[in-house]
């Protein structure tokens, strides 16, 4: 069965200080740290596009890994803001820079802060209907080509990342049908007009308290789970305040929410693998439930579990 042989991820080395960028709109540094959660914020220098990043993290993944690039035949890329205009597809450009020889399949997913957990059932969808036998499933999607730096609720919220996840049949962390859902009546709360992002953070903030923990229960119900049997809550990192709302609701096991986004602010789709790269490397951790949320608005919930592989 096709799951997660390992993650990569990079963050640019540009970054600005988000507790001297709060003051100048007149928030305390408490403000910044409890309700925001992010001291540094990373920002993609000028002259690098989102392709750019996308390979940065998947070299990371090779040299961290044994990927070879030459056995890869398909790339996605989640993206919305995507090289240049948005045309043509970021993956294109990434499997021109990444050289991949061959026959390759590449394709950008048009998604927000759900779209890694959408990403993996699409790829895997995908692979088994091909018959294919590596893929990249690559998250970029640079905010700061579309903040606007005098907007206080976006400019301190929102930092750039890329990462980039190996699926395959030879891989210990598996994963099976997710729960999906949409609610494009709130699509105007996060949008962008003239090229520039707008948020509505209350009605964000709402939708994410109120329908993120009624999925996680009908995820753990519909699979005859208990709350007790997940080892680590993997929320999307939209801010500390939100995945700590989440979490109130769920108080028998509250701590095993994971909640950092110190060093990253809210990189979108790529926060839920950002956090990932590091927990599937735990010895004690089985089961991982993972939940993305936001723009559309759209949510999804799945679940990651351990399984030994055959290749050891």
């Amino acid at each position: 069965m096709i799951g997660i042989r390992a993650i990569g991820s990079y963050l640019p080395e540009n970054k600005i200080n988000n507790v001297e960028q709060a003051r100048q709109f007149g928030e305390s540094d408490d403000f910044i740290s409890t309700k925001i959660g992010a001291l540094q914020l990373p920002c993609m220098p000028d002259g690098m596009e989102t392709s750019d990043m996308a390979v940065a993290a998947v070299k990371v993944l090779v040299q961290d890994h044994d990927l070879d690039l030459e056995t890869v035949d398909a790339v996605v890329v989640v993206t919305q803001n995507g090289d240049g205009s948005g045309l043509p597809h970021t993956a294109a450009i990434v499997q021109d820079k990444l050289d991949l020889k061959g026959r390759v399949a590449a394709f950008d997913l048009s998604l927000g802060c759900s779209g890694y957990v959408y990403g993996l059932s699409v790829v895997k969808g995908l692979m088994e209907q091909a018959g294919l036998k590596n893929a990249l499933l690559i998250t970029a999607d640079p905010y700061s080509k579309i903040i606007d730096r005098k907007d206080r609720i976006t400019t301190l919220l929102f930092g750039d990342a890329a990462t980039a996840t190996w699926l395959t049949e030879e891989s210990e962390w598996k994963f099976g049908k997710p729960l999906l859902d949409t609610d494009g009546s709130g699509a105007s709360n996060l949008l962008v007009n003239d090229k520039t992002l707008s948020m509505n953070g209350r009605q964000v903030f709402n939708f994410a308290s109120k329908k993120v923990p009624k999925q996680i229960r009908d995820y753990l119900e519909s699979n005859n789970l208990q709350m007790t049997d997940i080892d680590i809550y993997c929320l999307h990192q939209g801010s500390a305040s939100i995945v700590d709302a989440i979490a109130k609701r769920f108080p028998e096991v509250s701590d095993r929410f994971i909640s950092d986004i110190r060093n990253t602010g809210n990189t979108i789709s790529s926060s839920i693998p950002f956090l990932l790269q590091n927990v599937l490397n735990k010895d004690n951790v089985q089961k991982v439930l993972m939940s993305g949320f936001g723009v559309g608005l759209s949510w999804a919930t799945n679940m990651l579990y351990r399984e030994e592989r055959n290749d050891k």
